[in-house]
This record gives structure tokens, sequence and C-alpha cells, in this order.
């Protein structure tokens, strides 16, 4: 990346120019920055080009139009628009080398590689058709390789109204040797074409060499319509697969649906991005994505580093992924700060309004008792099996995501509002009083977000390896060297760092509790520690509670509710016991083994856990102990939360397929309806809010309604 020049602007709509990524016939792409901190790449027209009104409006509306494209395998564009004269669309970035790039440092593709590539790439384009859109420059340069699959680019960019590529006036409609018969000729383009690119696509991608080729490009271009693909290097079965796709009559050419099909990746070939050489390759641009946005990102020790140093970090990047025909840089790349900020880092607004679903009825033909509920909504592509639970806030819900980092979804639609790639997903993430969202980086450092748009707050250098839970005062962790410490939420500063039992530094569970004064953390291998808040002095200790189920804590009115061989509430001050209660399973008079407790309200909710793997959902009074209700459903045994939302008690059944089942409230409580997922997954995780449920299953998040 270069710095601006004469006669570059400085600013286009929301974002304030940094650079210059590239230029081609077509137009420059600059860094740009919106007021949020979200980088994107934002491409231009040549100034001769924007003089033509009607191509300039339709690079403009068709931009526009590509953001109805709800795929996983595209690039999106975030805005477009015109101003000044200066047509402009802004799009993500991906991290990854392009297909082009993959061939050329490591060779074709082995058959599991070529398969999946070909069903992801159709699939891609399944949706793009399906939308109303023809790419008609697929090729490998516009094929980004990342851990997640492949991603197709350049995509919403406006045609001109006979359906070519857009270029400057005099230049070849169609990249040589990839472009269709059908648009080498100026017929009329149909989705077919993108199906001809794909069979180039995947000649070059098996076997190394071009499909089509020739001494100079028209003999390329009378290959395409009239000569016969190079086929060498191809095996029988890769032959069968693909001649199909290079059909010179449209008519003839498989659909998406058919190439996806037919390919039938073998099971997992997903994983084919993560891991040999390819994936270093990409984890090596997901490094430079962080690095060049890690300045972007000040600590409460240092200061903002000025223009010319963010320019300088790019410049210094190196390997920035250089993709299309306008050189443009194509990674995801969330994040930095913005300035002219008015306010400091600890001036925030109030938590955002939760913009509340209504409750359905099964009185008014909302639902049928016992069925399967549509979802509100389903988002690909946002999370993964690694990321924490989902944490609704307010109007966004936060996944994690292996590239984007931390997510933050709108609650109503499920569309990306922003997100912070430099973040950790596995560090989780919190909530402060739901003014603040609190992630950390590779380097331990808390980075705060305000949830609603992402823009970024106090930082804290704390070597942050786990973030467990926070209350009005600080935010505790656990640090990389195993040790408990506090962050203060007023100043960022270290509170206090206690060393933890030799028993406690590698076990520890990210979901203790803090109340009134004291932090409550427990271990995989049953123990449970409470430590003073204030000074991280331990109040008290109580071990080997737990033998099958982890062990987790729930607080209500000065009391610590323990799950476990014995469901037990202690006084959170001292641990002294007040109630115990135990139950003898159906089938062998075992003692049931307890699930992890919720409480809301004075109402305790668990599951208790029997040794043929079931387990019963049950309600207590908190105060005393005392069983409400037991609900005529059961479960597989597991250590998910139990959920109240709306009039319903809600359990995620893992097995075998992920399932969410909801119960009424009251005594032998029913099952009211049950929904799988589509994943298969068994780590799926969920949470409710604003009457919602939101569950995560493999790299999907599905909103479920409540009744």
């Amino acid at each position: 990346m270069r710095p601006l020049g004469t006669g570059d602007p400085i600013r286009l709509g929301p974002y304030r120019l940094l650079g210059v990524l590239g230029e081609g016939g077509m137009g420059k792409v600059y860094v740009g920055q919106d007021h949020a901190g979200a980088v994107a790449a934002v491409k231009v027209l040549r100034p001769e080009l924007s003089q033509d009104t009607g191509l300039a409006q339709r690079f403009v509306r068709e931009a526009l139009a590509a953001q109805a494209v709800r795929s996983p395998g595209v690039a999106a564009v975030l805005g477009a628009q015109t101003e000044g004269g200066r047509p402009w669309i802004a799009t993500e970035f991906l991290a990854g080398p392009t297909l082009d790039q993959v061939i050329e440092r490591y060779g074709p593709l082995d058959d599991a590689s070529l398969r999946a590539l070909a069903a992801s790439v159709a699939r891609t384009l399944r949706d793009i058709h399906a939308s109303g859109f023809v790419h008609r420059d697929l090729k490998p340069p516009n094929i980004v390789i990342t851990s997640d699959g492949p991603r197709v680019i350049d995509f919403g960019i406006a045609r001109p109204e006979h359906g070519l590529t857009l270029t400057t006036t005099g230049q070849i409609p169609v990249t040589p040797g990839y472009g269709a018969p059908e648009q080498v000729l100026g017929h009329r383009v149909t989705p077919a074409a993108d199906v001809f690119s794909l069979g180039a696509v995947l000649v070059h991608a098996a076997t190394g060499h071009r499909a089509f080729e020739g001494a100079h490009v028209a003999a390329v271009q009378y290959e395409v319509v009239h000569g016969e693909p190079r086929w060498q290097g191809l095996s029988p079965e890769q032959y069968a697969l693909i001649a199909p796709c290079l059909a010179k009559d449209a008519a003839a050419r498989p659909s998406p649906e058919q190439i996806a099909a037919a390919f039938a990746p073998p099971r997992k070939a997903g994983v084919a991005w993560r891991r040999g050489p390819v994936t270093e390759a990409i984890r090596e641009r997901e490094r430079e994505i962080r690095n060049l946005s890690a300045p972007l990102l000040p600590t409460a020790e240092t200061e903002r580093p000025s223009r010319r140093r963010v320019l300088t970090g790019f410049a210094a990047g190196g390997a920035v992924l250089a993709a299309g025909g306008t050189g443009t840089g194509w990674w995801l790349l969330r994040g930095g700060g913005s300035e002219g900020r008015r306010k400091g880092p600890f001036d925030y607004p109030p938590a955002a309004r939760t913009p509340a679903e209504r409750l359905l009825s099964a009185d008014q033909g909302d639902y049928i008792v016992g069925g399967s509920p549509k979802p509100l909504w389903e988002a690909n592509d946002v999370t993964s099996p690694k990321s924490p639970a989902p944490l609704p806030v307010r109007d966004v819900v936060i996944t994690g995501h292996p590239v984007r980092g931390v997510v933050a979804l709108d609650v109503v639609d499920g569309k990306r509002r922003w997100s912070a790639p430099a973040m950790r997903m596995t560090c989780r993430y919190l909530s402060l009083s739901d003014r603040l969202v609190v992630a950390a980086d590779d380097h331990g450092t808390l980075h705060t977000f305000v949830p609603a748009t992402g823009e970024r707050k106090w930082t804290a250098r704390a070597d942050a390896a786990t973030l467990l839970t926070a209350d009005e005062e600080a935010v505790y962790l656990v640090t990389k060297d195993h040790r408990l410490r506090a962050v203060g939420r007023s100043d960022a500063r270290v509170r206090w760092t206690a060393q933890l039992p030799e028993d406690f530094r590698t076990t520890i569970l990210p979901r203790p509790a803090a109340h009134q004064g004291r932090l409550v953390v427990t271990t995989s291998t049953g123990h449970a520690m409470a430590v003073n808040t204030a000074s991280g002095r331990t109040e008290w200790t109580a071990r080997d509670l737990a033998k099958e189920r982890y062990l987790f804590p729930a607080v209500r009115n000065g009391l610590v509710i323990l799950n476990g061989r014995t469901l037990s509430a202690r006084r959170i001050s001292d641990g002294k016991q007040v109630w115990a209660y135990t139950e003898e399973a159906y089938y062998d008079h075992s003692k049931k083994e307890w699930g992890r407790p919720g409480v809301y309200g004075d109402v305790l909710y668990a599951l208790g856990c029997d040794t043929q793997g079931y387990g019963f959902p049950m309600a207590f009074d908190v105060r005393s102990g005392k069983k409400r209700w037991e609900a005529g459903v059961a479960v597989t045994s597991n250590d998910h939360p139990v959920v109240r939302q709306g009039h319903g008690v809600w359990f995620l059944d893992p097995e075998p397929v992920p399932t969410v089942t909801t119960t009424g409230t009251e005594k032998d409580a029913r099952e009211t309806w049950s929904y799988k997922l589509g994943s298969t997954d068994d780590s799926a995780a969920f949470a409710a809010a604003g009457n919602r449920v939101f569950v995560a299953s493999g790299s999907s998040l599905y909103a479920l309604p409540v009744f």
C-alpha cells in the first residue's frame, strides 16, 4: 500500500481513506476506515468512466443489489454510493491466498481438495444465481482460499447493459480462457456462463495449466469458442466430472446443484484448507491482519499511533494479498480506532434498547404444541465450534469466528453489525453491564467495544488467557501463567493478581460467579473456591463435589448453588452449606449427579443425570431447596445451562442431533416443542434474551421464537 497522492480523495461516504491498495484499468482501490473503526477496501471508478452517467449509476445500483446475496461463499459488499461524481464500492477483506497463488506455490490440488473446491464454489454460484445475478468473471485470482474454505470475490461490480464485464474502452470484455463462448461472442449471458468458468478453473486447479491457451489473446478466445480444452493431467474420473461444464452449448452444461452433488467431496473435506502447506499461507495472512490492526488498538499505557505510523504499518506488512484485475487487497480486516473522538475511553453511551420479539401463542395459532417452530432467522458462517456460547447484549448478539474474531450480529435479522478480527475468540468475551463488550487479543490485552456500534473504548494489558466474568467493579480473568487477576472497569488497571492452588491452576472452568464481594470459581475436576473480589484473598474452598459432571456455580441472595453429586446451596461468605438435595435414579437406585444449575428469580433449574445417560429437568426453591416440579421430558445428560425465557424453560440436548427442547414452567411441565438443528456438530451452545433463544451449531447461529 502507498500513501494518498495528489488528486486522491480524503473521504468517501463514511470512510476516511488511509492509502492506495492498487489500481487497474477500471479504477483505484483504497484502504478506508469508517467512524466505528471498520476497515474496508473502497473501489472508485476512473474519472473517465465516472463521466458516463449511465455506467456510474449502474455501477452503484448493481453493487447495492448484490448486498441481497446471502452466501457464506462470497465477499460481501458493505456499501456503495455516488458521491461528488466519484462512484465507490466498499467491500470486506478476506484472509488467505488466491487460488492461482496456491497453485503457483504448491502445485495442483489433490483429488479431495479439488472436489471440496468444486462443491464449495458451485454452492456459492447457486446462491449468486438464486439472487438474480451472474458473476461473469470467475477465475482463480477471484477465488480466495480461507480457513473456512473458498470465497468468491469481485462480485457486485456493475456491468454494462449488454452484460459484459466492466472494462475501459477497447479492452477484452472477459478474462481470456475463462469467459464462456457466449461471452466472447457478445451474446446474452446466463448463469451457465459461470458454470463454464468454473470448469476452466477446475482444469487449472487439477493440472496446473490453463484449459485454453494460445500465442495471443485472439488465439485463446478462438480456442474457447471452437477448440478443445487441454485435458492433459486430468484423471478419467476428473475428466468425466469437469468436461460437461465446458460444453460449448450453454444448455448442455450442468447446474451448480448438479456439480456440487457430482463432485461429492469426501467426508470432512472442508478441513482441506486447515491442514497442509496451504494452511500456513492462510495463517501467515491472518497474522498479518492482526499485526496490521494492532497499531490501531491503543492501550491504556500507549498513545494512539499517528496516521503516518498506520500507513507505515500497512506498507511493512510485506505479503499483503493483491487479488483481482485491479490489484485490490482482499482480506477480512475489521478494527482500528477512529480519529477525532471527543469522548475518552471511559465515556460510553448507555445500554441500547432491547428490541423484544413478540411472544408466540398456541391459542392464536402461532405454533402447534409438540411441533417444531420456524426460526426467526439463520445466519451461516458467523461462528465456530470453538467459539464460546452466543452472548446477547441488548440489540446485538456476540459470537466468535475463526477469521473475523469477535462478531456482533443484529438480534432482529442476524446481519453483521461489526467484527474485530484481532480478538481471540477462545479467550471468551463478556458483557459489562450491557454497555461494553470486553474481549482479548493474542497478546492478552483486553479491548472493550460499544456493543451496538463496535466503537472501541478502553484497553488494558492484562496477559489474559481466559476471561472469566465481571461485576460492577472489575473484569476477572486467568492469566497465561495460570494466575487469577482482576482488572478495574473504571481505570483499566490491574487491581490484584492471586496465585491459584496447584489443583486449580489448569482446570478452572470459564463460568464462575461474582456476587456480594466474592468470586466463586470451579474446576473440571469438581473443586470450588471463593476469593475476595477486593483483594484476591481466598475465603473458602470445597473439593471433590462432582465426579461425572463439570462443576458450575449459580448465585442468588447471598447463596451460591453448586451442582455435582449433591445439588447444594452454600453461604457465599464462608462456604457453609445451607441445604442439599439428592435423588435416586429410577433404574439402579444410584444417586443422580446434577448438571449445571440456572437461577431465575427464586427458582433453580438443573438436570438430574442418571447412569443411563439421561437428564431430567427439575425446578427447586432457591432458599429451601424444596423440589417444585419435574418436567415431563428427558434429554441426554449434559452440562449445558437450563435457560428461562418467555413462559418456557429451554434445554439443549446435544445427541444424537443437537436439539432445543422447551417446556412450560408449571409442575409436571410437558414438552411444548423441539427444534432440531441442521448440523450434527456436538459443540452446540445457546443463550436467550429479548424473547429469543440463540443457538450456535457448527458455523451457524439460529434465533428461535419464544412463547
